[in-house]
């Protein structure tokens, strides 16, 4: 089981940027793929992108493409989410997934593929 715990959330301005961090423990973390997703009120949680255990390789959604970067620092086991020219549709809880067991595939992942999960921070965007 992988502990998560999510910073960096806030309110901001339409067009402004953001970085999120999740700090990992409780298991080897360079070994798992980790992702972000999140949930508007009223809606489903999706999926927004994910990184490979080394760290070179990375997926996103569509509707994040080009704005966001999700990264990592295995050595300070955490992971984080570059958010640039935030929209208010990108408003929402952000949560941090853990994946031990699933091998790599560049494909939206979905919710039930994660064990571990942080307790989530939300962002807020202002038009």
């Amino acid at each position: 089981q992988v502990q998560l715990v999510e910073s960096g959330g806030g309110l901001v301005q339409a067009g402004d940027s953001l970085r999120l961090s999740c700090a990992a423990s409780g298991r080897t973390f360079s070994r798992i793929t980790m992702a972000w997703f999140r949930q508007a009120p009223g809606k489903e949680r999706e999926f927004v992108a994910q990184i490979s255990w080394s760290g070179s390789s990375t997926y996103y959604a569509d509707s994040v493409k080009g704005r966001f970067t999700i990264s990592r620092d295995n050595a300070k086991n955490t992971v984080y989410l570059q958010m640039n020219t935030l929209k208010p549709e990108d408003t929402a809880v952000y949560y941090c997934a853990a994946d031990a067991y699933r091998s790599w595939a560049a494909v939206a992942r979905t919710t039930a593929d994660f064990g571990s999960w942080g307790q989530g921070t939300q962002v807020t965007v202002s038009s």
